[in-house]
């Protein structure tokens, strides 16, 4: 949603605080504010200052642009009010915010009452409100049919324990949850999200201890709260996010994915979800189909390769699948495979086994199961990454079937370039929040993967690439810092703009770039190797290299150089599809394809 002139927002808790600054702050975009707030005083101040904000956007209103409603958030009765109020002021509800809190005027072990003054006055103003509002929130602009934004004021202390404040944290932890819970009334046009500051100069965090404080890093900028809610207003894509603040790692969405796909829906669930999509085949079987074979080992794929008819073998042997292919993908390495570089020993040992399927990813559709298989069904849409994908149809144990559910071009992207981001980041580098990660050959198939997993898991990204073109893809993509090698020398900006190094590095380029990258990289760095592109192509397969002093750097700075090879790592391949897939399906996550 673009903040401008004219929507309108309720904010709860405006008078003092964040609230205050969020309504001044949408006063600053000509929004009409309604200030929601115990406090009339203070409410009726913020709600003048708000109209001197919007007098720069707004003249001859025959309503006032911002209004004071005084309101106990934790009585219903009065919440109410306060959004009929606002609707009959301003027609409408754009945006909700619910930004009043309080904290526990007794600490938790030393209250000797029933609560109802102290920490059960805490859930209601802090949780049961924020329910409440959301609650009406939702129902005004479902009435509206209009797109409608609420945020919702969490605290870092609902994401880990605040053990001076127990029932703040309750409170606070309940406000995160309950928000991440409702992001499928994004398909309704409604977006809520939380924010979740750390300690920001208020009232309330005036009252935490100076040396507390300093220990944290000192208080969040007020204007950098400010920005984030602004962030979760604006950007289309967020829904059930929670953005969390500190000084100590900035801004960044918590959890990340990675930590997300940890306690997500495993593979079972998606393989039934998807088995029940079925797509009929509208086609009698053939006797024979197309294929192609690797016929002679070079590096060349177009003499290595030709076209065969192969018969169809009917009955499917058992524990197999037929599966009618769709979409294959064309990838770098199979220039390896078709000079038999994947295979072990020389090419005399390899020799004897020729022809051999070309071809290890693709979409398609089961056309035909054989006895046994009792978790497929004809008209199931499967992804597989096995040898022989570029053929009419292929034979394929069951067992390696990933259950998907279309067989759009998407997903072929989403296997070999897609799931070598995604497992080696994760167990190869062992990616966290808060790191510089930088990825060479960016603009390719994996590279674009590898950037924007680095980016959604809240990390600062930079890419190599050659090319205006390419650069434009990354700085689209979300890349913080895109050094186009045709136009800026590589090893200059790493050491101009990143001197302490490079926390992680996604390299496939391989040669000097790979010197290149071990010597840009931090203490306690890792470099992950998924490949070396630059050496494909020659005529006696990838020589090995010398790296002079290789032990001395990795040990002199605690540093890991880690190899990473996809097939190793099958047992890992559904999870992490399943992943891509529902970061594809949310927007969080673009895919392109080039259709030949």
């Amino acid at each position: 949603m673009e903040l401008r002139p004219g929507l309108s927002a309720l904010v709860t808790g405006g008078a003092s605080g964040i609230g205050k600054a969020l309504c001044l702050a949408l006063g600053g975009k000509g929004v009409f504010v309604t200030v929601v707030d115990f406090s009339d005083e203070k409410g009726k101040e913020v709600a003048n200052l708000v109209q001197n904000e919007n007098a720069k956007f707004h003249s001859n209103l025959d309503f006032p642009s911002a209004v004071f409603v005084k309101c106990d958030v934790s009585n219903s009765r009065d919440l109410a009010a306060a959004f009929e109020k606002h609707v009959e002021t301003y027609g409408g509800l754009d945006i909700c915010i619910n930004s009043a809190g309080i904290g526990n005027p007794v600490p938790f072990y030393k209250d000797q009452t029933d609560g109802a003054s102290s920490w059960k006055k805490v859930i209601d103003v802090n949780l049961v409100a924020v329910v409440d509002c959301t609650r009406i929130a939702i129902r005004i602009m479902q009435a509206a049919k209009k797109p409608g934004v609420i945020i919702n004021l969490g605290s870092s202390a609902g994401l880990y324990p605040l053990y001076s404040g127990p029932i703040y944290t309750a409170s606070k932890g309940g406000v995160v949850m309950f928000t991440r819970s409702l992001s499928p009334f994004k398909r309704q046009g409604i977006r809520i999200n939380v924010l979740c500051p750390e300690f920001v100069e208020t009232d309330m965090g005036s009252k935490v201890g100076p040396k507390f404080i300093s220990l944290m890093g000192g208080y969040v900028p007020m204007e950098t709260v400010v920005k984030g809610a602004f962030e979760l207003i604006t950007d289309e894509s967020k829904a059930g996010a929670c953005l969390w603040i500190t000084n100590r790692r900035g801004t960044e969405y918590w959890p990340t994915p990675l930590e997300e796909a940890k306690y997500l829906i495993g593979s079972s669930a998606m393989r039934k979800r998807t088995s029940s999509q079925k797509f009929p085949l509208q086609f009698q079987l053939p006797q024979s189909f197309e294929k192609i074979i690797v016929h002679t080992l070079t590096h060349n794929f177009r003499s290595a390769t030709c076209i065969v008819r192969s018969p169809l073998r009917l009955p499917i042997e058992p524990h197999h699948v037929l599966v009618k292919i769709i979409y294959a993908g064309v990838n770098a390495s199979d220039v390896n495979f078709s000079s038999g570089r994947y295979f072990s020993g020389n090419g005399k040992d390899v020799g004897p086994g020729l022809p051999f399927d070309a071809g290890f990813e693709a979409v398609g559709i089961i056309a035909a199961v054989g006895d046994s298989v009792t978790n497929l069904e004809i008209g199931t849409p499967a992804a597989v990454m096995t040898f022989g994908s570029y053929a009419e149809f292929m034979m394929v144990r069951s067992k390696h079937i990933l259950p998907v559910a279309r067989p759009d071009p998407e997903v072929v992207a989403m296997l070999t370039s897609g799931l070598t981001a995604s497992i080696a980041l994760e167990k190869a580098g062992q990616m966290e929040s808060g790191k510089v990660v930088l990825v060479t050959a960016a603009a390719g198939g994996t590279g674009q993967f590898a950037v924007q997993l680095a980016k959604l898991a809240g990390n600062k990204v930079v890419a190599t690439c050659g090319g205006e073109q390419k650069a434009k893809i990354l700085k689209d993509l979300g890349v913080d810092r895109v050094i186009d090698y045709k136009a800026e020398d590589i090893k200059t900006v790493l050491k101009n703009e990143f001197p302490k190094g490079v926390d992680i590095i996604y390299e496939s380029v391989g040669g000097k770039m790979f010197d290149l990258c071990l010597n840009a990289l931090a203490m306690y760095g890792r470099l992950i190797v998924i490949g070396m592109i630059s050496q494909y192509q020659g005529e006696h397969g990838w020589k090995p290299s010398n790296y002079t002093g290789l032990c001395e750097k990795i040990l002199a700075k605690s540093q890991t150089v880690a190899g990473f090879f996809l097939v190793q790592y099958a047992n890992l391949w559904q999870q992490h599809l399943d992943k891509l897939v529902n970061l594809y399906s949310m927007g969080k996550l673009k895919v392109m394809v080039k259709i030949l």
